[in-house]
């Protein structure tokens, strides 16, 4: 083995399924100069073989039971690709395992389970960050550099939108409540609260309010991803918050896999300031996404928006998907030894408010933090 083989790290992947194949492993292979992935695991055994073989080094292994793989001493780095429900074990095992960890997004199905992983973390001096790769996005960047420099002003009001008019996801476990702890809520709910938390710079909630509905299980027409069985779709179709933080800023947060609405937005944010206000459109996962700032100017109100797609912040203008950039800032910060942008704490604050919505539905009650 060379010396710059030597140097790389080795990462592991644990669950090979549909967000491993579509994010983590493309964007971890295009790294492959500082990083290469050398074991697979998933419960499906072919899944793994094929993932190595497509994805793997020349000595790549593969394994079925998550612990084997944690055994091996030369993994530096493992990323966790399962369904929600097992997140936080596996994650927790991993970090006392001495790896440095990214875990999928929700960071787990609740905010108990969450502080375990941020307590094995502390306990055991490894970076652990949280799949939330709508940070990365150009527009994303926009956003946040404009609230950095304060140019909406105190931002008291925001809405987080995760809205999909159909667009049921029908593989994998996505219906399931036990494995996922929850529909839209926590699979594409979670994508724009953190953006909308992290735009604000706010992770104090105080108070939360929620409701959920399962109005449209069985009219499954029209579904993007094809007609999903009634008889497996357990979750909620749509889930709404009001969420009030400590210093009085209202956030409103709309998720919905199916929802009679013409116009769908999705991990996108409105801001209110006192300054200015800010919206996001366009098609953001597919890199088209802009902001529009609205404010007045010369007696008169305006609008002024930026250009979609375009060079990603943080990367010396790289044109980079929003995974590509996310994966290639992991890597650089375990290996330059810098914080993860995104920060286990803030995620659990996410969690934290998700669980509260869910709570407060199921409840009819006011959830106090």
């Amino acid at each position: 083995m060379s010396e710059k083989e030597k140097s790389k790290l080795k990462i592991a992947i644990i669950g090979c399924g549909g967000i491993a194949q579509q994010k983590h492993m493309p964007a971890l292979y295009k790294l492959r100069n500082k990083a290469e992935m050398v074991a697979f695991c998933d419960v499906v055994e072919e899944r793994a073989s094929n993932a190595a073989e497509q994805y793997g080094s020349e000595d790549a292994r593969v394994y079925v039971d998550y612990k084997d793989l944690l055994n091996d001493s030369s993994i530096d780095v493992v990323h966790v690709c399962t369904p929600n429900v097992s997140h936080s074990v596996i994650t927790v095992d991993a970090l006392e395992a001495g790896k440095h960890v990214m875990c999928e997004k929700p960071m787990a199905i609740n905010s108990e389970e969450a502080m375990l992983m941020i307590d094995a973390a502390k306990r055991t001096g490894k970076k652990l960050t949280i799949g939330y790769q709508n940070r990365f996005r150009g527009d994303s960047n926009v956003l946040s550099e404009a609230c950095k420099n304060n140019d909406l002003g105190e931002v008291y009001f925001a809405k987080a939108h995760a809205i999909r008019r159909r667009g049921v996801p029908t593989w994998g476990v996505f219906m399931d409540k036990e494995k996922q702890g929850g529909g839209p809520l926590i699979d594409i709910g979670t994508h724009a609260l953190d953006l909308t938390l992290w735009f604000m710079n706010n992770y104090k909630p105080k108070l939360v309010v929620g409701s959920s509905f399962q109005k449209l299980k069985d009219k499954n027409e029209g579904n993007m991803f094809g007609p999903w069985d009634p008889d497996q779709y357990n979750v909620e179709d749509s889930a709404f918050g009001y969420i009030k933080m400590e210093n009085g800023a209202t956030i409103m947060l709309e998720a919905s896999w199916a929802l009679n609405m013409i116009n769908g937005k999705e991990a996108q944010v409105t801001l209110c300031g006192t300054e200015a206000g800010a919206e996001m459109f366009g098609e953001a996962w597919e890199g088209k996404g802009y902001v529009t700032f609205n404010s007045t100017k010369y007696g008169q109100l305006t609008e002024t928006s930026t250009s979609s797609g375009g060079g990603v912040a943080y990367f010396d203008g790289e044109e980079l998907g929003a995974g590509e950039a996310e994966a290639k800032a992991w890597i650089e910060a375990i290996l330059e030894d810098k914080e993860p942008l995104v920060k286990p704490e803030e995620a659990y604050v996410v969690t934290q408010i998700l669980e509260a919505i869910y709570k407060s539905a199921e409840t009819g009650k006011a959830i106090e933090l």
